[in-house]
């Protein structure tokens, strides 16, 4: 397999934040994140591009010891499942998966299948859950009306998930995934920065499945578009992004809220506007508090984060530069494709960066 590097080992750097030990979103302490790939070709040029991603905001049981998230969408053309009830309670309890469009129901299964496994008490002794599904559209480089994906999927993905350092690129959910003209896929990144006398980190992960080459802002000494060209005669959809924030700083999920909202500046430095055919989700969650199921008193004393104005000014802007700089990790270790009916998304060349990099 070909030898990708990522936006740093080009020598290029987005923003003046530094980055977490493994610059990824498991540069949070305790967030797990693991792949399940799929890709193997069928009769008659069919060829299957596609797979599950797997977030842990921790590694216990997720059910029992929630975590407070939030979430905002930039452009409402997804079928993301469990938002709903994130936005009304302000908590996650399940994994965050990351799958293909018309895979969200078998990974939405093997999903609760898992929990289940974990909580005998869901559906009986208490109520149900909430489980989160994104998605993107892989249908350019995957038989996407194959419906590849089955739930042993998602579990695989979940019980594959570590704290190392996260495979990127043409793997899990970002194995059939096109941004920019060019081949997409799962792209990660961190910042760090003391707060008086702690230390936060937010964390960026995305699948990026979005936008045309005439979009994109290459980033580099000075802003460059690659210059307009007639499309090809095949176009992939719009297409979409999903973009997942963790942090370990005690924010609430208002705070959190806002905290997602701000990605939305990171993705529009890559070039993008939100097209009308572009699902554009941003999931946010902090693991600074974990909420018990079942609760053993009627208050719960949290503390937060001022919002002095500087101190969350910081966190918005940690949020930003992480999310371009997923994104283009997401570019950078893609490889060149060959999916469904022979069509290709090749990668990215590094020259179009290095060539923005030396402008004077």
């Amino acid at each position: 397999m070909e030898n990708r590097l990522r936006l740093r080992e080009l020598g290029m750097k987005i923003g003046r934040f530094d980055t977490g030990e493994l610059n990824g979103l498991t540069d949070v302490p305790g967030v797990k994140v693991g792949h399940h790939t799929l890709s193997y070709d069928l009769e008659a040029g069919k060829a299957v591009r596609t797979g599950v991603t797997a977030i842990l905001p921790h590694g216990g049981n997720l059910f029992q010891e929630k975590v407070l998230g939030s979430v905002h969408v930039i452009n409402g053309f997804g079928k993301t499942v469990g938002s709903i009830q994130l936005q009304e309670l302000g908590t996650i309890e399940s994994p965050i998966m990351l799958t293909n469009t018309l895979s969200v129901p078998a990974v939405a299964e093997g999903t609760l299948r898992y929990l289940l496994d974990q909580n005998s008490d869901i559906g009986e002794s208490t109520g149900t859950v909430n489980v989160l599904v994104g998605e993107c559209n892989d249908g350019y480089l995957n038989d996407i009306r194959g419906l590849h994906v089955r739930p042993e999927h998602a579990y695989r993905a979940i019980q594959s998930a570590t704290a190392g350092a996260v495979a990127e690129g043409c793997v899990g959910a970002g194995t059939g995934m096109s941004c920019m003209g060019y081949k997409g896929g799962i792209g990660t990144s961190s910042r760090v920065a003391p707060f008086a006398e702690h230390i936060y980190t937010v964390g960026a992960l995305v699948v990026s499945n979005f936008g045309e080459e005439r979009d994109l802002l290459l980033p580099g000494r000075g802003r460059t578009a690659v210059a307009d060209h007639t499309p090809p005669p095949t176009q992939t959809p719009h297409g979409s992004i999903m973009i997942v924030i963790a942090t370990d700083a005690p924010v609430n999920e208002r705070q959190l809220y806002r905290m997602a909202k701000r990605a939305t500046f990171g993705l529009a430095r890559t070039g993008s506007f939100s097209a009308h055919g572009s699902g554009d989700i941003v999931i946010a969650f902090s693991t600074a508090h974990r909420i018990p199921h079942y609760p053993d008193r009627l208050t719960r004393p949290c503390a937060y984060l001022v919002e002095d104005g500087e101190a969350i000014s910081r966190l918005f802007e940690m949020t930003v530069e992480a999310v371009e700089e997923a994104i283009w990790n997401s570019l950078c270790k893609a490889t060149t494709t060959i999916g469904n009916q022979g069509r290709i998304k090749r990668a990215i060349e590094y020259d179009l960066f290095l060539s923005n990099l030396a402008q004077p």
